[in-house]
């Protein structure tokens, strides 16, 4: 129904995004590869996915179309939905997850949070000849000077959006900060996301 939606980014955190269009502000759930490519733009355009179902109406959107096109294929499988979708975008890159499905490697789909055994092999199964090589490269992150506050408690806040418990995700997050305190907010995020 909807193809994109360009505007101002009126709000940004690693779960979210809000872009305002003539006067409206439309809300749009991201992956962490669609975060670290928009917190450098005040102007963006992001390809959406409206997910319609009888008691809730969501609007994902998507830094290029790669992304939106494997977000489809992923919740065409059995087992996956939106979310679980979104959280696999957010713990690999789309090539990574490519490569997963293309190479049958079943232990590497396995390793992302919601994603066991039977949903992966179903996964290979389903995807394998659907998913082709992309000719993009993975997304370069922007690093920031050492972890913030600020950063800690949004790598925490995009954590709890996703489903997990909050004691989980601190525990998780101080050991990672601990380990090395010049994280950047995606490497934080990502590496929960394998640890939790």
């Amino acid at each position: 129904m909807y193809d994109y939606i360009k505007g101002e980014l009126a709000e940004l955190t690693p779960t979210e995004v809000v872009i305002e269009n003539n006067q409206i502000g439309y809300k749009l759930l991201i992956s962490l590869q669609t975060y670290s490519q928009l917190k450098r733009d005040t102007d963006c355009k992001l390809f959406i996915y409206h997910h319609l179902r009888e008691d809730t109406e969501q609007l994902y959107g998507f830094f290029n179309k790669e992304e939106r096109s494997l977000f489809c294929h992923l919740i065409e499988v059995s087992g996956i939905g939106p979310n679980t979708a979104r959280m696999m975008l957010s713990s690999m890159s789309s090539e990574e997850i490519r490569n997963a499905i293309i190479t049958g490697d079943v232990n590497r789909l396995k390793s992302i949070k919601g994603i066991g055994l039977k949903t992966a092999q179903r996964m290979l199964i389903d995807l394998k000849d659907k998913i082709g090589k992309s000719s993009t490269g993975d997304t370069v992150a922007q690093y920031l000077p050492g972890t913030s506050g600020k950063q800690r408690e949004e790598a925490s806040s995009a954590l709890i959006l996703l489903g997990f418990s909050k004691s989980n995700v601190d525990k998780v997050l101080d050991s990672l900060i601990k380990e090395n305190p010049s994280h950047t907010l995606e490497e934080l995020i990502k590496l929960s996301l394998k640890r939790l």
